[in-house]
């Protein structure tokens, strides 16, 4: 498994304090995205305020990002909980948006607006790609007075290494525009090293100023530079610091002060941009990939002059998309829902990697966090695809490709799909279960399942199913084995492998089905009529039989010999997406209504063994629903999860549904399932992919270790 549930019995008996806080306007995410690029470039505040607590990377090691406004002489901390003997400055509110958090704080004197802007633009890959995150602060007096103010900002050197025992190097690059800072480690061991609760110790953190600012820079200790900027409003004139340097002696920092000097009711604003460029991103078997915005040459000393100059058109297509999105997601499932799926916009973009191959062809890779650190794991990115699905084409095929060029390649024997490509960041053979050895503890039906599932939606994106017709040898031989294995499973693990092994499980056969309907509309897409027409026959005589064992009174059980069991069928929702129409509506509309029955406060759980469940797959159960409300009452304690949950992390698909304590999992992709809801109606989605880009031409093809 995944994860060991170790700890399961204990947590269903810890206190249900959680459930006493009562549902409020004011949505208390368990952790804000502020910098949210890739799986080693994400940091996060958990804490209600910005000033309450120190910000971490998504795996909850530190990684300090602090912020100090100095109002007539006076200091008050804006963000981190150091320096601990400044008064914070009072949080007045918090807005996250899919592409922006924006920070409201407010004394007697001024008000300060900071925003941190990520333009994760999934319509622009060049620019989804480039790993910038721009802050700005927006300062202006509010007691009809003029304040005399200063402000300040820094990153620990944290950000480039994996432990703060590992040592740094700095300097001052000259870069034409911009007062810039690098900082990385010593050793620069570039894909060295993988795993799961990982940092990045390789490539090079970027502090950058605009130099019209005439912002002061320095990297120093952490400590030292408080206290210049506390009783003077500057930075030490030297940083005193001998190179290289432990982390943690000293708390190496990159920092930067503004004098911005008398500010009246008229705002002021100071900006700065913190990136990071990781060299090498991907080991894709024998190549080495570096990250899309490069596959032109690109380096981060061009880059980071362009993004300055593209901070007013960005800020305003960001500010644009993320208005266009918030309204359709409400319009979709109300506001809940809208608040949810913009609080994990940024989460399911920040699980994957955007790197180019040879040929300058997108590839992107998911790693699989907190949940056993694969890379390209088939049933992460299925329930992520949802957001894939909505927003792009051409980031849709990225991320089939690989698992197509693997599966076709000479070192995948089996004739169903792989579970992964190898250990994040290495993609370089299948890590999990029997590996590319044997069957042992692979995922047969699941991936394969998956995989035909998601070429057809993306056939279904496109109006043409040329992408299936590229690997339509594994698609065929894919599809006889659901024909042989598809409709009554041999006992093996599903996508929610910590349950267990299971034989006959009724929604892993429900997926079978649903895959071969979409096989059969990929037939009928590439002109293989005669095929279509019995491939179809077979999914309605499979679908029909599923209907007379699955059934019991008003549900369908958890597998098809257990009877006084049931268990969220969240993979017939393709039947009403796609309009496969292999199943009576009333099968789905049933479901619906006992599930609706049952729930409890948190959520609806998985099925009938445990009292946990998971998120994604709520929402995609709720999509079955025949109404808005329908999606409303099943989707809803979602949204009361995420404003409960005592766990202060990126959100959590897995928990328990009694108290909201997260049983595992944290800051995954998987939530991009949570747009699924947004494929329901048909002009809404054909809205969103027209927006998106495209891609053609050939990948490079793939060179075996």
């Amino acid at each position: 498994m995944k994860f060991l549930l170790t700890v399961f019995s204990f947590l269903i008996f810890l206190s249900v304090a959680a459930q006493k806080n009562q549902d409020t306007q004011n949505f208390r995410a368990p952790s804000v995205p502020l910098v949210a690029h890739d799986p080693y470039f994400s940091v996060w505040s958990p804490g209600n305020s910005l000033n309450d607590c120190e910000t971490v990377h998504w795996t909850g090691k530190s990684q300090p990002l602090h912020s100090i406004i100095r109002i007539d002489g006076t200091a008050w901390r804006v963000m981190g909980s150091q320096p601990s003997e400044l008064e914070p400055l009072s949080q007045t509110g918090v807005k996250i948006l899919p592409t922006r958090t924006i920070y409201n704080f407010k004394n007697p004197m001024v008000s300060l607006e900071l925003i941190f802007t990520t333009p994760a633009l999934v319509s622009n890959p060049d620019v989804l790609s480039r790993p910038v995150t721009y802050l700005t602060w927006n300062i202006r007096a509010v007691d009809g007075k003029t304040h005399a103010v200063q402000l300040y900002f820094d990153c620990g050197a944290e950000i480039a290494v994996n432990t703060p025992d590992q040592m740094v190097k700095w300097s001052v690059p000259a870069i034409k525009g911009l007062s810039t800072l690098q900082l990385g480690s010593s050793e620069q061991a570039i894909l060295a090293r993988k795993g799961d609760d990982l940092r990045i110790d390789w490539g090079y953190a970027y502090l950058a100023i605009p130099e019209s600012q005439k912002a002061q820079i320095q990297v120093g200790e952490r400590k030292k530079l408080f206290a210049g900027f506390i009783s003077g409003g500057t930075l030490p004139a030297s940083a005193d610091l001998s190179q290289p340097r432990k982390v943690s002696e000293g708390k190496v920092t990159m920092a930067s002060c503004w004098e911005v000097g008398q500010v009246a009711s008229k705002s002021v604003s100071t900006m700065a941009l913190l990136a990071y460029d990781d060299l090498y991103s991907i080991l894709y078997f024998g190549a080495k990939l570096q990250a899309y915005w490069k596959r032109n040459g690109t380096t981060i000393e061009q880059l980071l002059p362009q993004a300055l100059n593209d901070f007013s058109k960005l800020s305003a297509q960001c500010e644009s998309f993320d208005k266009e999105l918030i309204k359709d997601l409400g319009t979709a499932g109300g506001p809940k829902y809208a608040e949810m799926a913009a609080l994990v916009y940024r989460q399911c973009l920040a699980a994957h990697k955007l790197t180019a191959d040879a040929n300058g062809q997108p590839l992107i890779f998911a790693k699989e966090n907190f949940s056993n650190g694969c890379i390209a794991t088939v049933d992460v990115i299925y329930p992520a695809s949802p957001f894939f699905f909505l927003f792009s084409p051409a980031l849709t095929k990225a991320m089939l490709q690989p698992i197509f060029a693997y599966s076709k390649s000479s070192r995948w024997k089996f004739p169903f799909a792989p579970h992964d490509l190898g250990t994040y960041p290495f993609a370089t053979g299948q890590a999990y279960g029997g590996g590319e050895k044997t069957e042992e503890n692979q995922m047969p039906v699941e991936e394969t399942g998956n995989m035909v599932i998601m070429t057809a939606v993306l056939a279904r994106m496109e109006g043409n199913a040329g992408f299936a017709q590229e690997n339509w040898p594994v698609l065929e031989k894919w599809c006889e084995y659901l024909l042989a294995k598809g409709f009554d499973p041999e006992n093996q693990l599903c996508t929610d492998d910590f349950a267990g092994h299971l034989a006959h499980n009724i929604n892993l056969s429900a997926k079978a089905i649903e895959a071969l309907g979409c096989y059969s509309m990929l037939c009928e897409m590439t002109g293989r009529k005669e095929k279509a027409a019995e491939i179809r026959k077979k999914a309605e005589g499979m679908a029909a039989e599923w209907i007379r064992q699955a059934g019991e009174g008003d549900h369908t059980r958890l597998a098809f010999d257990r009877p006084g069991t049931w268990s969220q069928k969240y993979n017939l929702v393709w039947d009403k997406l796609l309009g496969l129409n292999l199943f009576p509506d009333e099968v789905l509309q049933k479901e619906i209504r006992y599930y609706r029955k049952i729930q409890s406060g948190y959520g609806l759980l998985l099925d009938n063994r445990q009292r946990y469940t998971k998120n994604d797959w709520i929402t995609w159960t709720a999509t079955m629903a025949d109404s808005k409300e329908g999606f409303q009452a099943i989707f809803d304690p979602i949204w009361k999860f995420a404003n409960n949950t005592p766990q202060r992390v990126p959100v959590s698909d897995w928990y328990i549904v009694d108290n909201a304590y997260m049983v595992g999992f944290q800051a995954r992709s998987v939530v991009g399932g949570f747009f699924i809801k947004m494929l329901s109606d048909k002009n809404t989605w054909n809205k969103w992919v027209k927006k998106g880009t495209n891609v053609s031409g050939p990948w490079a093809p793939l060179k075996l270790e």
